[in-house]
């Protein structure tokens, strides 16, 4: 009774955000599997976040390899995810993120440690708020965050002197990340502003992915008449719009990350 109570729970806080970045999403989903190991159990993790790739990933590995050797990929991939992302940042730098990404705030925390200056602009992102979640852990740390309504996003981009976004899906044609990332990244474009992705190589797929539409509820309760709401969750970010992607491989050209994963099963 309790493994099944675990298990219900950690599917309810995937499903319901509770549990935020793809790389948390993963960690937990790969728990919930080793309460109730079977293709049924990967069946059900899978359609709670089905636009996740990197989740699809790690539970493709369940039961292949041991479960230690699979989180050591995440400790690992970070590490080197920190140390590229270090070099990117110049003293005095002003960065703009935008929702929670958990491979975006380790390396900002990491380059803080370790004795750069600089500051964030982020979004509070709508309507969940995950960007409190991201400006929280970077003042824990000690870096100085300016949070801004994301209708202010363009005026923080223009303050700005790179872009960091995370990823919850790395596609042949682009990135799929949160709601407001395509947009913002053209805005970076037009001004000059480079906008770089930060992510694990992992999320990378080579298949088509829906873009999840959420509950209006989260939006906007009860129902209007003649009101009618949408809530989409993810947003495209077109590879042309990227400046470098970041992951554990190296820094790159979105076109030569395609040929490094390309070399591989994912």
């Amino acid at each position: 009774m309790l493994k099944k109570y675990r298990f219900n729970r950690i599917c309810k806080r995937i499903k319901n955000l509770d549990i935020q970045g793809a790389s948390n999403v993963a960690k937990a989903a790969l728990k919930a599997y080793y309460l109730f190991p079977s293709a049924d159990t990967k069946k059900i993790l899978l359609k709670l976040r089905p636009t996740e790739p990197l989740l699809s990933h790690v539970l493709s590995l369940a039961g292949k390899k041991p479960k230690k050797e699979i989180l050591q990929h995440f400790s690992a991939a970070q590490y080197h995810i920190n140390k590229l992302v270090f070099s990117l940042i110049k003293n005095n730098y002003t960065i703009f993120t935008h929702c929670h990404s958990t491979n975006v705030v380790s390396a900002l925390i990491y380059a803080k440690k370790h004795g750069k200056k600089f500051r964030v602009y982020n979004t509070e992102t709508r309507p969940l708020f995950q960007g409190r979640k991201t400006a929280k852990e970077l003042g824990r740390a000690g870096i100085e965050v300016v949070n801004v309504v994301d209708s202010a996003a363009a005026i923080a981009i223009n303050s700005s002197n790179i872009v960091f976004i995370g990823a919850d899906a790395l596609l042949d044609t682009g990135v799929i990340n949160k709601v407001g990332s395509g947009m913002f990244s053209e805005i970076a474009k037009n001004r000059g502003v480079p906008v770089l992705i930060i992510a694990d190589s992992w999320k990378y797929s080579h298949k088509s992915i829906r873009l999840e539409q959420r509950d209006f509820k989260e939006i906007w309760n009860p129902k209007i008449n003649k009101v009618h709401i949408k809530n989409p969750a993810f947003e495209f970010v077109k590879k042309e719009n990227i400046s470098k992607i970041v992951t554990e491989r190296g820094i790159d050209s979105y076109s030569d990350f395609l040929k490094k994963v390309s070399k591989k099963e994912y």
